[in-house]
């Protein structure tokens, strides 16, 4: 099983928390890494990280990638300004230049799945990447009709229904819908990658007290809820639309297999409250896995060696699950229809 990881943003923590993930030798044993960046960044945070010994191995594609070695697809040659702890063009430049290799190698099947080391959005603006987030970009470049981020930690799993959308924006993009079509990919999802036979899925409100029978907005009775009576008729378990404070205050959550917020930082105040640091963020709905860890490129300790790679190992097993998961699915699938093939056909094993 081969896992690309994508250097991120080279002037955060980035290449750090990849080196310490990949420190422990054996986790070659379950996977084949392979890194995409360049080998004389890494090189530099190796020696921030002073006490690994890693070793890396040059490749030009991940097709030739060998096992039970860290592979890096070196993906720029020149000599390039790290500068430590700054937002940058060019960092946000050659993290864009891996993405894009990384891509194209998972497209082709050179690599089984990507996890994403963490970048810093306003360096990929200056690099004129012209989406909010990776999500959007894997998603575009997918050509998928619709994805989902789906933040997965062992106590909880919980889905967006808008993803990096301006909270003045957000009432106005939620349709009844895009709830369906949220609902489906998580429910899908749900039972391929995380072998859940039947997933029980919470769907909260929009608004305070999810409206209390539209006293504080009309969404609810209008949207969410005839979205979850849909869901249903579709064979989906859903239930709501509940109030997010008491929601998670009187711990409703633990009788939920997943939950589905309506926006951001609804769903990810209460996740990473819980769950930060132990935290991974997975991209659903794509032909494609792709996983990563759930902070950002923290420039504040960026070179000091503090940085930890928990979420990053989370991450990198995320999709490693989840490439078993998928296969052993789709394999128990195809296996149940040559039974039933078999039987039409009076065939007796």
């Amino acid at each position: 099983m081969k896992i690309g990881i994508t250097i991120g943003d080279i002037n955060g923590i980035s290449p750090e928390i990849i080196i310490k993930a990949l420190s422990d030798a054996r986790i070659l044993k379950s996977f084949t890494p392979v890194i995409y960046g360049s080998y004389k960044v890494m090189s530099y945070h190796k020696n921030i990280v002073k006490d690994s010994a890693v070793s890396f191995h040059s490749i030009t594609s991940g097709k030739q990638a060998i096992a039970n070695k860290i592979n890096l697809v070196n993906c720029w040659d020149e000599n390039i300004n790290i500068t430590l702890g700054k937002a940058t063009a060019e960092g946000g430049k050659y993290a864009y230049i891996a993405l894009d290799r990384a891509l194209q190698d998972i497209k082709d099947g050179s690599i089984d799945a990507i996890v994403t080391a963490p970048i810093n959005k306003y360096a990929m603006q200056l690099a004129n990447f012209p989406f909010p987030g990776h999500t959007e970009y894997f998603t575009h470049n997918d050509e998928a009709k619709q994805s989902l981020m789906l933040m997965v930690s062992d106590a909880l799993k919980v889905a967006l229904v808008t993803n990096h959308v301006p909270l003045s924006q957000v009432s106005k993009t939620i349709t009844k819908e895009l709830i369906i079509e949220k609902l489906k990919i998580l429910n899908k999802t749900l039972i391929e990658d995380f072998d859940l036979e039947r997933p029980v899925i919470s769907v909260l409100g929009l608004n305070p007290h999810a409206s209390d029978d539209s006293v504080i907005g009309d969404e609810e009775e209008k949207i969410i809820r005839p979205a979850i009576i849909e869901a249903k008729k579709q064979g989906i378990i859903a239930a709501g639309p509940y109030p997010a404070d008491g929601f998670f205050g009187s711990s409703l959550w633990k009788k939920s297999d997943a939950v589905l917020a309506m926006y951001h930082d609804q769903g990810l105040i209460p996740f990473k409250s819980l769950s930060f640091g132990n935290g991974t963020n997975v991209t659903a709905g794509l032909s494609f896995i792709r996983t990563s860890p759930d902070h950002g490129t923290a420039y504040d300790i960026a070179g000091n060696n503090e940085a930890d790679e928990s979420s990053m190992i989370q991450a990198i097993h995320a999709a490693v699950d989840i490439v078993k998961n998928r296969k052993e699915y789709f394999a128990s699938r195809e296996n149940a229809l040559v039974r039933r093939e078999k039987q039409s056909a009076g065939i007796h094993d």
